[in-house]
């Protein structure tokens, strides 16, 4: 994923030592990087992404569960959620870098849209197929998948207190030594520092966080973000600055951040309420921000204090 990782936890006794559950947690993520990665060309996913239209091929399970969840994900925003974006990532210059500093060509927008589009991707049994050239990037699943992987290896070992956090994307669940909960701290959306807009405790939630405020670059004045609208080809232009989720599931809580974010401050929060999300939005007024809370959102923060 390109990123780092962190695992904290309340020892038990039986579970492995530091540097065993270090090992197993890195053949797993190994594992998890040879079957998704799209920084190598060797992945499970890089060579289902260079096959022609019309193929099929045999694909582990992680991507299976993916694939299912983005079409429950890309119906509920009628499009707006896809991870067959990844042709306009490529054109964008978002795929390995923080942009080609320039916009493209309209003609080589919609070039690129002709290969995009969730519909055209189906389950066959074990068998991913496509019916267009389509390429999938998973970087609004993938995170938030593996955290919760990663949960389910430390309950199996009997660890029930744990922080999980990778690229980003976390879990907490239990508490840490004395009972005290773990607590983390959602940022500001600024671009040139690092700045704490809220705290929330977490035990047993995911937590997620999409904005516009990390990989961006700025052409002629305008913002064009590394969040591109599958519909459209273009990079998210609305003034939501960011979208925090609470969700039991890390996976869940990294699609549903990356869909409100795809939808923008009206549709999204619209969606978020008519789906009992637990969501954070934080949009740009002149030189600052506003920020909103749905009902589910502040009854876990009120249920903290």
């Amino acid at each position: 994923m390109g990123s780092t990782y962190s695992v904290k936890w309340v020892a038990v006794d039986g579970a492995p030592e530091p540097e065993i559950l270090q090992a197993i947690l890195d053949e797993s993520l190994a594992l998890f990087d040879a079957q998704v990665s799209t920084w190598r060309d060797d992945s499970d996913l890089a060579r289902f992404n260079a096959l022609p239209s019309g193929s099929c091929q045999s694909m582990p399970q992680s991507v299976l569960d993916m694939v299912r969840l983005a079409d429950t994900l890309n119906t509920a925003s009628n499009g707006g959620f896809d991870v067959t974006v990844a042709p306009l990532l490529d054109i964008w210059g978002f795929t390995h870098g923080d942009g080609m500093q320039v916009v493209p060509l309209q003609t080589d927008i919609d070039a690129a849209l002709l290969d995009v589009g969730q519909q055209h991707l189906r389950i066959d049994g074990n068998e991913l197929c496509k019916e267009r050239g389509l390429k999938i990037d998973f970087s609004s699943l993938a995170a938030g998948y593996m955290v919760d992987q990663v949960t389910k290896q430390l309950l199996s070992l009997g660890i029930s207190s744990y922080m999980v956090e990778m690229t980003g994307e976390l879990k907490a669940a239990g508490t840490k030594p004395g009972g005290r909960p773990w607590r983390i701290a959602i940022e500001e959306p600024r671009d040139e520092e690092r700045t704490v807009r809220l705290i929330v405790e977490l035990d047993g939630y995911g937590v997620s966080t999409s904005g516009d405020y990390r990989n961006y670059f700025e052409y002629e004045g305008k913002r064009y973000s590394h969040t591109v609208d599958p519909l459209t080809g273009w990079p998210v232009m609305h003034d939501l600055a960011s979208v925090t989720v609470m969700d039991p599931s890390a996976l869940m809580a990294d699609g549903l951040s990356t869909l409100l974010m795809v939808l923008g401050p009206d549709k999204g929060w619209e969606y978020a309420q008519e789906n009992n999300v637990a969501a954070l939005f934080v949009l740009r007024e002149g030189d600052g921000f506003i920020s909103r809370q749905t009902p589910p959102f502040e009854a876990l923060i009120q249920s903290e204090e």
